[in-house]
């Protein structure tokens, strides 16, 4: 497939506009609770120090949310509404048009890693929820699903270009895998491997070669993005 003629404008992080004023309140406990998760965790993050940093009370918390666990589920609602905003921006069809597979993972890859590590405490809150409540699981995991469809039909757009024998098998399995291994690095510093280190650029460049050899391409791969936003 032929190169872009135009350059591939850079992805983003979307958070749509803030709707009506009475959502003020809960956007300045969100705000300040999504910063005190990201540096302490969910579970030492308390109530009242949320609420402080919120300028609010803790009867307005209790007004809005049952229990500390509303608060977490309020989180991951307003980061959903975010991802699918981002997720719809970024993989759109026509943004992409022209374009080749190696472009495609070299610009999209980087984006994730780099919006893990920006959100790393966030995320590593409901990947650990993730363990113990079904229900919240089965949320993410639907998210999880919504992403992945979207990338593989970007990239099954262009199957005459990988010559992996199942290609619709490969792409979810290769997503699988550069999904998992960017959650188990970024957020856990897990690589399986004591003599692995990696910065997050070289994370993007490694996961992008082992997917595009896994798929079979042998388009020429321009070097992937900074995996920063």
């Amino acid at each position: 497939m032929a190169s872009m003629e135009t350059p591939i404008r850079e992805l983003r992080w979307v958070r749509p506009p803030q709707q009506a004023r009475s959502r003020e309140t809960l956007d300045r406990i969100l705000d300040a609770a999504e910063l005190l998760v990201a540096a302490k965790g969910f579970e030492d993050t308390p109530v009242g120090e949320v609420v402080r940093r919120a300028g609010s009370s803790v009867g307005a918390f209790y007004a809005r949310f049952h229990d500390k666990d509303g608060l977490l589920y309020a989180l991951y609602d307003r980061w959903l509404e975010q991802a699918v905003a981002t997720t719809d921006d970024a993989l759109d069809p026509e943004r992409w048009a022209g374009a080749s597979v190696p472009e495609i993972l070299a610009t999209v890859v980087p984006f994730l890693v780099s919006t893990f590590r920006e959100r790393a405490g966030l995320i590593r809150a409901f990947v650990l929820r993730n363990q113990t409540d079904a229900e919240f699981r089965a949320r993410q995991e639907r998210l999880s699903h919504y992403v992945s469809t979207k990338l593989a039909e970007l990239l099954l757009a262009r199957r005459d270009s990988l010559e992996h024998p199942h290609p619709e098998r490969a792409v979810v399995f290769g997503l699988t895998m550069a999904f998992s291994t960017i959650e188990s690095a970024v957020l856990f510093g897990e690589t399986r491997s004591r003599v692995l280190t990696l910065s997050d650029d070289e994370l993007a460049a490694e996961l992008v070669r082992a997917f595009l050899a896994y798929l079979g391409v042998t388009e020429p791969t321009p070097n992937p993005r900074p995996a920063r936003a």
